[in-house]
C-alpha cells in the first residue's frame, strides 16, 4: 500500500460523513449569524474556511484517536486494520502528520477575528482529550457532542464576535443530536467494547436504546423551534421542521436494530443528510 493511500486511510478522508458532521454545525452557526442583505462574498469565503477547517481538524483528530487507541483497536474487529493499530504507520510518523494538519488548520483559523481565534484555541484541550474519556465514563458521546459541535459557536462569533442565547440554544440541540447518532454508531462495536472495557452510552443504554435516543432528538427539535422563535422566523421554517422531525424519529429511531451493525452504520451516515436538511431549514428561516 502506498504512503498516500495509508495517509487517506489514517485520516479517514475517504469517509466524508465524519468531517461533514463537523462542518454542518459550523454552517448552522454562520447562517443564523449572517446578514443576507449584505454581499455574499464573506459568507462564501467563511463557508470555505469552515469546510477546510472541518476536514483538517477531523483528520488530525482521527490520527490522535488512532494513536491513543492503538492497543484497543487491535482487539476490535472493525478497527484492527487501522494503520497505526496494524503497525503500517509508526506512532512518530502519525504524530508528525497530525501536527502538520493542525498547522495548516491554524493558517485557516487566522482569517477570522481575534475572538473567534481565542474561542477556537479554548476548544483544543477538549478536542484532543476525547480519546481518553471513554476509559473513565459511560458518557464519551456527550463529550464528543460538546467538542464536535463547537464550530457552531465559531460560526456565530465569526460574524458577531460575541456569544448570545441563540447560538447557545442551537449548540445545546446539536450536542444532543451528536449524543444520539454517535450512540447509534457505537452499537457496531458493543460486543468488543464490553470485552476490552471501553465505556459508551451504547453500552449504558443497550437494554433500552430508544429511551436515550428519543430524549436526545426531542431536545434537538426543541432547540430548533426555540431558535426559530427567538429569531422570528416565518411559518415556513416551522412547517419544514417536520422534515428533520421525520428523519430523526422515523428514519433513525424506528428503523434502528442495535444487533445489526450495517443498519447502525447506515443510520449514522444518514445524519450527513440531516445536517444538510437543518442547514436548508435555517437558510429558509433567514431569507424568506
Amino acid at each position: 500500500m502506498t504512503k498516500f493511500k495509508l495517509f487517506i486511510e489514517l485520516t479517514r478522508l475517504g469517509k466524508p460523513t465524519g468531517y461533514m458532521l463537523l462542518f454542518w454545525p459550523c454552517m448552522w452557526g454562520l447562517t443564523i449569524a449572517y446578514d443576507f442583505t449584505n454581499n455574499l462574498n464573506q459568507y462564501l469565503f467563511y463557508s470555505f474556511l469552515f469546510f477546510s477547517g472541518s476536514v483538517l481538524m477531523r483528520s488530525a483528530g482521527c490520527i490522535v484517536n488512532d494513536i491513543v487507541d492503538r492497543n484497543f483497536d487491535r482487539k476490535v474487529e472493525r478497527t484492527r486494520n487501522r494503520p497505526v493499530a496494524a503497525k503500517k504507520i509508526s506512532v512518530l510518523l502519525a504524530s508528525i502528520y497530525s501536527m502538520l494538519l493542525c498547522l495548516i488548520a491554524l493558517l485557516v483559523l487566522i482569517n477570522f477575528n481575534n475572538f473567534t481565534i481565542l474561542l477556537a484555541f479554548a476548544s483544543m484541550p477538549l478536542a484532543f482529550s476525547y480519546p481518553f474519556i471513554k476509559r473513565f465514563t459511560y458518557w464519551p458521546q456527550l463529550f464528543l457532542g460538546i467538542t464536535f459541535n463547537y464550530g457552531l459557536l465559531l460560526g456565530w462569533t465569526s460574524i458577531h464576535q460575541s456569544i448570545s442565547f441563540i447560538p447557545l440554544m442551537l449548540y445545546f440541540g446539536a450536542i444532543f443530536w451528536t449524543l444520539g447518532y454517535d450512540t447509534i454508531y457505537g452499537y457496531q462495536d458493543i460486543k468488543d467494547d464490553e470485552i476490552i472495557g471501553v465505556k459508551s452510552t451504547s453500552i449504558k443504554f443497550k437494554k433500552n436504546p430508544l429511551k436515550i435516543l428519543i430524549i436526545c432528538y426531542l431536545f434537538t427539535i426543541i432547540s430548533l423551534i426555540t431558535v426559530g422563535i427567538n429569531m422570528e422566523f416565518n411559518f415556513i421554517y416551522f412547517f419544514l421542521l417536520v422534515v428533520p422531525l421525520y428523519h430523526l424519529f422515523f428514519i433513525q429511531i424506528s428503523k434502528l436494530n442495535i444487533h445489526n451493525p450495517s443498519i447502525c452504520l447506515k443510520i449514522f451516515k444518514s445524519n450527513n443528510i440531516l445536517g444538510l436538511i437543518i442547514y436548508l431549514n435555517l437558510i429558509v428561516g433567514k431569507i424568506i
